[in-house]
């Protein structure tokens, strides 16, 4: 089994990738949405809405508030390696690469595109009626991803160092970047005997049976 997680920006057409990218492997594919279920399911709907839709939403959280905080961020780990150890899956977006990094049966994968192109992609799709509210959109929204990542993982959101596939798709289309996901997990070697994979990750029973009936799939991929 292989997992491939995606980050990607703003505009860098990386949910269209993703789903490309799992269609050629016949993988599931775990989006925003697919998250999102598998949170609801322990009452953190509200929460989840509130970071999604808020930038500056962290610089918020007062003392009282703190509990709360920890649990989503234990449980959206916690369902990040659930997804990554039922295997053959791509996950898009959330910290995956973060929470997974190391792992030997994990392709990490960033999207990327020219601030510019981002933008006129934005404009495109109605994210902004306008250059100057299509651009702050799309700035507001590399902040809060940049602030998420690094204040909860400690990791630079945009290093390449991050990752095992930096694509940019100011360049490259998204069908010619799904090829080159589904070609580098085909490279992937296998992990060693006793190296660290997702395939190993220890996983509460409960949350890997809600796993399989989000991604309608019982199969235990090896």
């Amino acid at each position: 089994m292989t997992v491939v997680t995606i980050s990607n920006e703003l505009g860098s057409q990386g949910s269209l990738v993703g789903e490309l990218a799992a269609r050629a492997l016949g993988y599931h594919l775990a989006d925003q949405a697919t998250l999102e279920t598998l949170l609801k399911d322990y009452g953190l709907v509200e929460f989840h809405e509130e970071y999604r839709s808020m930038p500056g939403f962290w610089d918020r959280f007062d003392a009282e508030k703190q509990e709360r905080r920890e649990t989503f961020l234990e449980m959206l780990d916690r369902s990040l390696q659930a997804l990554a150890s039922h295997g053959d899956v791509v996950i898009v977006g959330r910290g995956g690469f973060a929470v997974l990094a190391g792992l030997a049966d994990v392709l990490n994968v960033r999207i990327q595109a020219p601030l510019e192109k981002r933008i006129q992609r934005a404009e495109d799709q109605s994210l902004g009626s306008e250059p100057g509210p299509a651009e702050g959109a799309v700035k507001e929204y590399d902040q809060l991803q940049k602030d998420f990542v690094e204040t909860v993982y400690g990791v630079p959101w945009d290093d390449s160092k991050s990752f095992d596939l930096v694509i940019d798709t100011g360049r490259i289309t998204p069908e010619l970047a799904a090829s080159l996901i589904t070609q580098a997990v085909k490279a992937l070697p296998r992990a060693a005997e006793g190296a660290a994979a997702a395939a190993g990750l220890a996983v509460d029973k409960v949350l890997a049976t809600t796993v399989r009936e989000v991604l309608k799939c019982q199969t235990e991929h090896a």
